[in-house]
Protein backbone atom coordinates (compact mmCIF):
# COMPACT_ATOMS: atom_id res chain seq x y z
CA UNK A 1 0.00 0.00 0.00
CA UNK A 2 1.15 3.43 -0.99
CA UNK A 3 1.78 6.10 1.69
CA UNK A 4 0.40 9.42 1.60
CA UNK A 5 1.56 12.39 -0.01
CA UNK A 6 2.24 14.36 3.46
CA UNK A 7 4.15 10.90 4.67
CA UNK A 8 6.53 11.54 1.63
CA UNK A 9 6.55 15.12 2.19
CA UNK A 10 7.81 14.98 5.58
CA UNK A 11 10.27 12.13 4.20
CA UNK A 12 11.36 14.41 2.04
CA UNK A 13 12.20 17.01 4.13
CA UNK A 14 14.75 14.99 5.70
CA UNK A 15 16.94 15.49 2.88
CA UNK A 16 16.30 19.26 2.59
CA UNK A 17 17.88 19.47 6.09
CA UNK A 18 20.61 16.95 5.71
CA UNK A 19 21.76 16.61 2.27
CA UNK A 20 24.32 14.50 2.83
CA UNK A 21 21.70 11.71 3.46
CA UNK A 22 20.93 12.25 0.19
CA UNK A 23 22.57 8.62 -1.27
CA UNK A 24 20.42 6.92 1.00
CA UNK A 25 16.95 8.51 0.03
CA UNK A 26 15.76 5.03 -1.43
CA UNK A 27 16.53 3.17 1.25
CA UNK A 28 14.76 5.59 3.81
CA UNK A 29 11.68 5.41 1.90
CA UNK A 30 12.16 1.91 1.73
CA UNK A 31 12.18 1.76 5.42
CA UNK A 32 9.51 3.70 6.28
CA UNK A 33 7.21 1.70 3.93
CA UNK A 34 8.02 -1.08 5.13
CA UNK A 35 7.39 -0.19 9.37
CA UNK A 36 4.01 2.05 7.90
CA UNK A 37 2.92 -1.56 6.01
CA UNK A 38 4.21 -3.30 9.66
CA UNK A 39 1.63 -1.21 11.60
CA UNK A 40 -0.92 -0.76 9.11
CA UNK A 41 -1.14 -4.73 9.33
CA UNK A 42 -0.95 -4.74 12.90
CA UNK A 43 2.44 -5.92 13.57
CA UNK A 44 5.01 -4.22 16.16
CA UNK A 45 8.33 -3.20 15.61
CA UNK A 46 11.28 -4.44 17.68
CA UNK A 47 14.40 -2.39 18.24
CA UNK A 48 17.92 -3.21 19.21
CA UNK A 49 21.57 -2.06 19.24
CA UNK A 50 24.48 -1.34 21.91
CA UNK A 51 25.99 1.63 23.57
CA UNK A 52 24.65 4.55 21.80
CA UNK A 53 22.48 2.78 19.42
CA UNK A 54 20.91 1.21 22.13
CA UNK A 55 20.06 4.92 23.34
CA UNK A 56 18.62 5.28 19.90
CA UNK A 57 16.94 2.33 20.03
CA UNK A 58 15.11 3.30 23.21
CA UNK A 59 14.50 6.48 21.85
CA UNK A 60 13.29 4.81 18.84
CA UNK A 61 10.40 3.16 20.99
CA UNK A 62 9.69 6.43 22.85
CA UNK A 63 8.46 8.10 20.09
CA UNK A 64 6.44 5.59 18.51
CA UNK A 65 4.60 4.39 21.59
CA UNK A 66 3.12 7.83 22.35
CA UNK A 67 2.83 11.42 20.63
CA UNK A 68 5.59 12.52 19.09
CA UNK A 69 4.59 15.87 17.05
CA UNK A 70 1.12 15.20 17.24
CA UNK A 71 -1.59 14.92 20.39
CA UNK A 72 -2.81 11.40 19.24
CA UNK A 73 -5.93 11.44 20.89
CA UNK A 74 -8.15 8.49 20.87
CA UNK A 75 -11.29 7.60 19.27
CA UNK A 76 -13.99 9.04 21.10
CA UNK A 77 -15.93 5.45 20.90
CA UNK A 78 -13.32 4.47 22.98
CA UNK A 79 -13.96 7.57 25.48
CA UNK A 80 -17.71 6.07 25.36
CA UNK A 81 -16.58 2.55 26.47
CA UNK A 82 -14.14 4.05 28.84
CA UNK A 83 -17.21 5.83 30.57
CA UNK A 84 -19.15 2.81 30.56
CA UNK A 85 -16.54 0.63 32.04
CA UNK A 86 -14.76 3.21 34.91
CA UNK A 87 -17.10 6.45 34.92
CA UNK A 88 -14.76 8.26 37.57
CA UNK A 89 -11.52 7.95 35.53
CA UNK A 90 -12.74 7.95 32.02
CA UNK A 91 -12.33 11.74 30.92
CA UNK A 92 -8.88 11.21 33.26
CA UNK A 93 -8.17 8.25 30.77
CA UNK A 94 -8.98 9.57 27.84
CA UNK A 95 -7.77 13.19 28.01
CA UNK A 96 -4.24 11.69 28.63
CA UNK A 97 -3.46 8.32 26.70
CA UNK A 98 -2.38 8.72 23.55
CA UNK A 99 -2.31 6.62 20.30
CA UNK A 100 0.18 4.24 20.18
CA UNK A 101 2.39 2.94 17.72
CA UNK A 102 3.17 -0.61 18.96
CA UNK A 103 7.07 -0.82 19.54
CA UNK A 104 9.67 -2.64 22.08
CA UNK A 105 13.15 -2.09 22.62
CA UNK A 106 15.21 -5.29 22.56
CA UNK A 107 17.67 -3.83 25.18
CA UNK A 108 16.01 -2.84 28.42
CA UNK A 109 15.11 -7.02 29.25
CA UNK A 110 17.85 -7.10 32.22
CA UNK A 111 16.43 -9.87 34.21
CA UNK A 112 16.27 -12.23 30.73
CA UNK A 113 19.01 -10.67 28.96
CA UNK A 114 21.34 -11.07 31.81
CA UNK A 115 19.92 -14.46 32.87
CA UNK A 116 20.43 -15.79 28.52
CA UNK A 117 24.20 -13.92 28.86
CA UNK A 118 24.76 -15.89 31.76
CA UNK A 119 23.59 -19.25 31.01
CA UNK A 120 23.98 -19.35 27.35
CA UNK A 121 25.21 -17.08 25.48
CA UNK A 122 25.99 -13.54 25.77
CA UNK A 123 25.52 -12.47 21.84
CA UNK A 124 22.25 -13.98 21.21
CA UNK A 125 20.56 -12.13 24.11
CA UNK A 126 18.74 -10.40 21.12
CA UNK A 127 18.19 -13.37 18.76
CA UNK A 128 16.80 -14.79 21.86
CA UNK A 129 14.27 -12.06 22.28
CA UNK A 130 13.21 -11.61 18.34
CA UNK A 131 12.67 -15.40 18.49
CA UNK A 132 10.17 -15.62 21.29
CA UNK A 133 8.07 -12.67 20.54
CA UNK A 134 8.71 -11.61 16.89
CA UNK A 135 6.20 -12.87 13.90
CA UNK A 136 5.81 -12.71 10.80
CA UNK A 137 4.35 -9.03 9.44
CA UNK A 138 6.51 -7.70 12.49
CA UNK A 139 10.00 -5.69 11.70
CA UNK A 140 13.27 -5.54 13.52
CA UNK A 141 15.09 -2.46 13.39
CA UNK A 142 18.83 -2.98 13.51
CA UNK A 143 21.34 -0.60 14.60
CA UNK A 144 25.00 -0.95 14.28
CA UNK A 145 27.41 1.74 13.32
CA UNK A 146 30.00 -0.82 12.08
CA UNK A 147 27.11 -3.21 10.64
CA UNK A 148 29.12 -5.71 12.56
CA UNK A 149 28.05 -6.08 16.01
CA UNK A 150 27.65 -10.40 16.54
CA UNK A 151 24.54 -9.75 18.51
CA UNK A 152 22.56 -7.36 16.24
CA UNK A 153 23.74 -9.23 13.29
CA UNK A 154 22.22 -12.37 15.09
CA UNK A 155 18.75 -10.84 16.18
CA UNK A 156 18.31 -9.76 12.02
CA UNK A 157 19.59 -13.58 11.00
CA UNK A 158 16.63 -14.50 14.07
CA UNK A 159 14.11 -12.48 12.43
CA UNK A 160 14.66 -13.77 9.24
CA UNK A 161 13.46 -17.82 10.10
CA UNK A 162 10.64 -15.67 11.69
CA UNK A 163 9.55 -14.11 8.45
CA UNK A 164 10.02 -10.45 10.46
CA UNK A 165 10.99 -7.56 8.14
CA UNK A 166 14.87 -6.35 8.70
CA UNK A 167 16.15 -2.80 8.57
CA UNK A 168 19.59 -2.28 9.42
CA UNK A 169 20.80 1.09 10.14
CA UNK A 170 24.24 1.29 9.88
CA UNK A 171 27.63 3.22 8.41
CA UNK A 172 28.94 3.90 4.85
CA UNK A 173 30.46 0.08 4.58
CA UNK A 174 27.01 -1.08 6.29
CA UNK A 175 29.40 -4.76 7.50
CA UNK A 176 27.59 -7.80 7.37
CA UNK A 177 24.34 -6.07 7.95
CA UNK A 178 24.18 -5.21 4.27
CA UNK A 179 24.06 -8.54 3.44
CA UNK A 180 21.53 -10.38 5.60
CA UNK A 181 19.11 -7.60 6.36
CA UNK A 182 16.26 -6.71 4.08
CA UNK A 183 16.54 -3.07 3.87
CA UNK A 184 19.94 -0.99 5.12
CA UNK A 185 19.97 3.02 5.71
CA UNK A 186 24.24 2.92 5.33
CA UNK A 187 24.69 6.69 6.25
CA UNK A 188 27.41 8.32 4.20
CA UNK A 189 30.14 8.44 7.11
CA UNK A 190 32.20 6.29 9.11
CA UNK A 191 33.67 7.43 12.30
CA UNK A 192 31.26 6.14 15.23
CA UNK A 193 29.98 9.55 16.32
CA UNK A 194 29.50 10.96 13.08
CA UNK A 195 27.25 8.06 12.02
CA UNK A 196 25.61 8.42 15.23
CA UNK A 197 24.78 12.14 14.17
CA UNK A 198 23.18 11.20 11.12
CA UNK A 199 21.19 8.05 12.89
CA UNK A 200 18.87 10.31 14.86
CA UNK A 201 17.97 12.61 12.09
CA UNK A 202 16.90 9.55 10.34
CA UNK A 203 15.15 7.51 12.59
CA UNK A 204 13.10 10.88 13.71
CA UNK A 205 12.57 11.29 10.09
CA UNK A 206 11.18 7.36 10.11
CA UNK A 207 9.22 8.02 13.28
CA UNK A 208 7.48 11.19 11.88
CA UNK A 209 6.30 9.61 8.85
CA UNK A 210 4.70 6.99 10.87
CA UNK A 211 2.93 9.25 12.94
CA UNK A 212 2.17 11.22 10.24
CA UNK A 213 0.51 8.40 8.35
CA UNK A 214 -1.71 7.27 11.14
CA UNK A 215 -2.41 10.00 13.11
Amino acid sequence: MTMKEATKKTLDALFVRHPALAPCRADVFAAAEAICDVFRTGGKLLACGNGGSAADAEHIVGELMKGFLKKRRLPENLHERMKDEFPADADYLYENLQGALPALSLVNQVALGTAFANDQAADLVFAQQVLGIGRKGDALLAISTSGNSKNVVYAVEAARLHGVKTIALTGRSGGRLRDVADIVVAVPEDETYRIQELHLPVYHALCIAAEEEFF
